[in-house]
């Protein structure tokens, strides 16, 4: 019996769920963790690594190691090992892949379909290039959901009798949205939507690395980013401490010297609270203008938010829930997990969607994040003005939605008209970000402004756009399909990247516990000095010789041995 899942697509992890019994649950991966890691690493046989063993190796292998991609969704960039190259959707497909064939073991099932999350910022681009990555992996997905969308259902699911207004702040690892919602008799409604689709807990990362870097030249006398692999072990060291932080006041971040250095060498540099909570401030400023902007689109000021909820492991940071507070004058709710309340929404959302019984009693809707229109010109007297943008569907449009307007000719016998869509929120269209166009040929010839034609767009529940043109006179009807949009692939190179998909080498998945200990043990292998490294290095040789005697009972107690070592050593 095949079933659905909902997936929370995630910049730094991703996860699955499924509602069970009126709970939403979160499925355990083959090394029966709840989060996987959104990274790919290829192995030196060629064979691609997905998840933790990929995440650890990134400090080990970094030049064959990709992370971060789904913020270049919808562009044209590539990630190059050797003479391969993967586009984003390639890498978020491998990613998918390993989410599906974890959740049919998990589940005992083929999985049917899946609902999948984006961040509500997402434009038209990133979501046509997400369902893009949906296809190659094999996964069959009928609806993208807003990712505090999802977090609401999480929300809903547990408070259903309740009518609130809530504010739902979601800071990822790559991307922010806002959303202000309405809870009444179980109808969810998002209100207002807005967001920074490039800031997330990994620019606060970045942010320390680059003050630690410049601290380490001043005291040790040598910067630590000189190449990928001191970059990466910074990083490693960068993003460890940002979650301490989270718990302490205080923390020690080790820097390593580039080239030769003597093994008991070991060099750290203080950093406390208040000295990150400084250095994360340019950041924490940008989260104000997408907040402020949601409450003004919904109408509302921030004292009528009756919850304000934290999603994202970013959330987790003190100085994030201390904005919070402040900004809407009352604590963040702390009754469901950041780091799982959207994956749990998307199973809410599978459920809702399959008609399940057990949420007849929920309703859900969304709205267009941005604003979708035309280029045009206006005509002032003898003067006429170009680029302009003229919106067709404003942000905040409940979905889904139809609405059409009316364009005439601008000079005498004009025979076609090229049709320019955006989205964006700017006067001027080449402000905005250009979605395709189309030339509509056979307008009749006619003086300037006698001739017309009806444009209308068609927005659905996944944020996807269809745009149709008719000429007035005639009823000749046209029919927009971005496809060829920058960097958008196209039907054949979807096909081709899921064929190549499947020529790929992968790890077996039964391997994968041991595969990810010996990545794990080798990352902090590269960070450990002296005796301990002396140590860590003995247990790493017991485990490979067990796996060449082939015996699962000693492979299973040299792993668990090591990997005890490991969360002794990380602390």
């Amino acid at each position: 019996m095949a079933t659905r899942i909902g997936i929370d697509l995630g910049t730094t992890n991703s996860l699955v769920g499924v509602l069970r019994e009126g709970r939403a649950e979160i499925l355990p991966n083959a090394l029966g963790e709840r989060q996987t890691p959104s990274a790919v690493s290829i192995d030196d046989d060629g064979t691609v690594l997905v998840g933790a063993a990929a995440r650890a190796r990134a400090l080990t292998h970094p030049d064959r190691t990709f992370r971060n991609f789904k913020r270049d969704m919808g562009t044209d960039r590539e990630f190059r090992h050797g003479s391969k190259t993967f586009r984003p959707e390639e890498l978020s497909a491998l990613v998918l892949r390993q989410l599906k064939r974890d959740a049919e073991a998990a589940l005992g099932q083929e999985i049917a379909e899946a609902v999948v999350t984006v961040p509500a910022y997402f434009g038209e681009l990133q979501r046509r290039a997400t369902r893009d990555a949906c296809e190659i992996a094999g996964l069959h997905v009928e609806r993208l959901i807003n990712e505090p969308t999802a977090a609401a259902l999480a929300y809903g699911l547990h408070h259903r009798d309740r009518e609130c207004r809530i504010a739902v702040l979601d800071l990822g690892g790559g991307t922010f949205d806002v959303s202000v919602l309405e809870i009444i008799e179980g109808v969810i409604e998002i209100q207002a939507s807005a967001g920074d689709a490039r800031l997330g807990g990994e620019d606060f990362v970045e942010a320390l690395v680059n003050a630690l870097a410049e601290q380490a030249k001043e005291r040790f006398g040598f910067d630590p980013r000189v190449n990928l692999h001191g970059r990466a072990q910074l990083w490693e060291a960068c993003e460890t401490a940002k979650c301490r932080l989270s718990e302490l006041l205080r923390v020690e971040v080790p820097v390593v010297r580039p080239g030769p250095h003597r093994p008991d060498e070991s060099l750290v540099l203080p950093l406390d609270r208040d000295q990150a909570r400084e250095l994360w401030q340019p950041l924490l400023s940008r989260l104000h203008p997408p907040i402020r902007r949601a409450l003004r689109d919904a109408g509302v000021e921030p004292e009528a938010i009756d919850e304000v909820v934290l999603v994202g492991g970013a959330t987790r940071m003190p100085v994030v829930a201390d904005l919070a507070s402040t900004l809407f004058g009352r604590p963040p709710l702390r009754t469901i997990s950041p780091d799982e309340a959207v994956a749990q929404g998307a199973a809410v959302q599978v459920a809702l969607k399959a008609g399940d019984e057990q949420l007849d009693d929920m309703v859900a809707t969304d709205v267009a994040p941005f604003s979708l229109g035309v280029s045009t010109i206006e005509s002032h007297g003898r003067r006429r003005l170009d680029d302009v943008f003229s919106p067709i569907l404003e942000r905040g449009t409940v979905l889904p939605a139809s609405r059409v307007e009316r364009f005439v000719t601008a000079s005498d016998g004009q025979g076609q008209i090229r049709v320019e869509v955006f989205q964006g929120e700017h006067s001027l269209c080449r402000d905005n970000t250009k979605l395709g166009e189309y030339t509509l040929q056979g307008i009749p010839a006619a003086a300037a402004g006698e001739e017309a034609i009806d444009v209308r767009f068609t927005y659905d529940l996944n944020g996807i756009l269809e745009v149709d043109m008719t000429i007035v006179s005639t009823g000749e009807t046209s029919t927009l399909v971005i496809e060829r949009s920058p960097g958008r692939m196209s039907p054949d190179q979807v096909e081709q990247a899921r064929q190549s998909l499947q020529g790929l080498k992968f790890h077996p998945r039964e391997a994968l516990p041991n595969t990810t200990a010996l990545a794990r043990a080798e990352s902090l292998y590269t960070e450990l000095r002296g005796p301990a490294r002396e140590l860590l290095g003995a247990a790493m040789r017991a485990f490979r010789l067990a796996l060449e005697e082939q015996d699962p009972s000693i492979i299973a107690q040299r792993r668990a041995e090591l990997s005890a070592l490991v969360d002794r050593f990380k602390g």
